[in-house]
């Protein structure tokens, strides 16, 4: 059995290669830091080298696949739509674990893997047979091809509204949202979109004009490009904080924050005692300032605290931490005292992680960049 190291067949396998060793990175990383994302993504990326595998075996001329092991269960399409979703939902709650109801997400794979293991094991004999009696004639490969289609595009349309959720619940929760704010999946599901559509396109094309197996390998080096930057962006990226947030999935809008009813005093109260962590402790210094901080400093619940901010200061936790941020480093820029400090210098001593942050907030409630302010003033 020879390899044929060729134009079409090396990218798919230095690709191939590429993913199994990144999910191997992954899969290690997760047992180590018990982060089940890691190990999601891990499978997720052995997923996505087993789409390619076939086309770089039959590009370089090894045929073990149409062969010797002739209609065994060669690919793992079917797993990859809810591995990528509950990658993501395993990203956002750090508390995330399967339960048993989520195995029925793997059904249709299971079905598929059994379906071709009955087949196969009685034999190449039968497996041909099998293919001209009964699996072309009833063009079951459309039958799979379709339930592939409405589980990508269920899983998609899951994911993304997840994903949403997620953007909207983060500035209740957190003073500073670019840590946690996943931006880099908005991009990996926007490239998981892409591929999805080219392979249908190709798909599509293949069954009006015929195309032989050379013509999918554009296809397929896509695949192979989408395998080095999910990899190579996913491993590179900062693992945040402990993070649990949920949603109702069965829900076509976001869901919002569980309101605390209050009276006009109680209200009152909660907002003096809130103020006073601010302005007394000054709790907006921490970078890392969270809703679930004050709430336990408090001896409270966050929905509780969240109803407070909301109603009391007519702002999210983000805005309402933010105000107090920006309105000390105006006063440290009046000052004598911190002459000698930067802008950002300034900006990460009153509770600022980031110059992007930094640059972001304040522009947004002043109106100015941190510079223009500084020369208007």
């Amino acid at each position: 059995m020879r390899f044929d190291f060729n134009l079409f067949s090396t990218p798919l396998l230095f690709a191939f290669l590429q993913g199994w060793i990144y999910a191997l990175l992954f899969l290690a990383r997760g047992w180590r830091q018990g982060r089940l994302s890691d190990g999601l993504f891990g499978a997720l990326l052995i997923a996505f080298t087993f789409d390619i595998w076939e086309y770089m075996l039959g590009f370089a001329g090894v045929e073990i696949l149409w062969k010797e092991l002739n209609f065994f269960p060669r690919t793992f399409s079917l797993l990859l739509p809810p591995l990528v979703f509950f990658y993501l939902k395993s990203q956002f709650n750090i508390g995330f674990t399967f339960k048993r109801k989520d195995a029925l997400h793997a059904l249709p794979f299971l079905i598929y893997c059994l379906y071709h293991l009955l087949v196969f094991a009685q034999g190449p004999t039968f497996v041909n047979q099998w293919l001209e009696t009964v699996h072309q004639p009833l063009e079951l490969d459309l039958v799979y091809a379709f339930v592939l289609f409405c589980a990508q595009l269920y899983y998609f349309i899951s994911a993304y509204r997840l994903y949403r959720e997620y953007q909207i619940w983060i500035p209740t929760e957190f003073s500073d949202t670019d840590t946690v704010s996943f931006s880099w999946f908005r991009n990996f599901l926007l490239a998981y979109l892409a591929g999805n559509l080219m392979s249908w396109i190709m798909f599509l094309v293949d069954l009006w004009l015929r195309l032989d197996f050379w013509h999918d390998w554009w296809d397929e080096l896509f695949l192979a490009g989408l395998i080095y930057y999910l990899s190579i962006a996913g491993y590179a990226q900062l693992q945040p904080r402990k993070i649990q947030f949920t949603a109702k999935e069965s829900s076509s809008e976001p869901v919002p924050a569980r309101q605390e009813k209050l009276s006009e005093p109680e209200l009152l109260s909660w907002k003096n005692r809130i103020e006073k962590l601010m302005q007394e402790d000054q709790l907006f210094l921490e970078p890392e300032l969270t809703l679930s901080d004050i709430a336990q400093r408090l001896g409270t619940n966050i929905s509780l605290l969240s109803s407070v901010v909301n109603n009391a200061f007519g702002k999210n936790f983000n805005d309402y931490v933010n105000t107090y941020r920006v309105a000390l480093v105006k006063d440290r820029l009046k000052d004598p005292a911190f002459q000698h400090y930067s802008l950002l210098g300034i900006g990460l001593e009153c509770g600022f992680n980031s110059k992007s942050t930094f640059n972001r907030v304040f522009k947004k409630i002043t109106g100015y960049a941190p510079g223009d302010y500084v020369k208007g003033s």
